[in-house]
């Protein structure tokens, strides 16, 4: 697949993806869960209480949640939609694809 100029294509240069204005904000919240993560291992080396270490694992669990929307999102908004804008059914097609193929991954989890 041919790179496209918004950074959606296979073979790219990474400064040209969609997210790229947001990467430090995606690298805040995914250092955030990191914490969250490291906060989990404690908790077990300290056995802490098990509904505890649930309750950290849901949060940690629907912070990753979140990033993956919004990188979805992101994708729809700007991928597909431009594959789309550019007439090319077969490539919007594609896109769309991929979309529904994060969706399955993400729900399988």
């Amino acid at each position: 697949m041919a790179s496209d100029d918004n950074g959606c294509g296979a073979e790219h240069d990474p400064k040209t993806y969609w997210y790229h204005g947001d990467k430090a904000a995606l690298q805040r919240r995914l250092k955030r869960i990191e914490g969250q993560i490291r906060g989990l291992q404690r908790m077990v080396e300290d056995d802490e209480y098990c509904i505890d270490i649930l309750t950290q694992i849901s949060a940690s669990t629907k912070g990753l949640q979140a990033v993956a929307v919004n990188l979805l999102e992101g994708h729809i908004a700007h991928c597909v939609a431009e594959a789309s804008a550019k007439g090319d059914p077969a490539e919007a097609e594609a896109k769309v694809k991929e979309a529904t193929d994060a969706v399955a991954r993400l729900l399988r989890t």
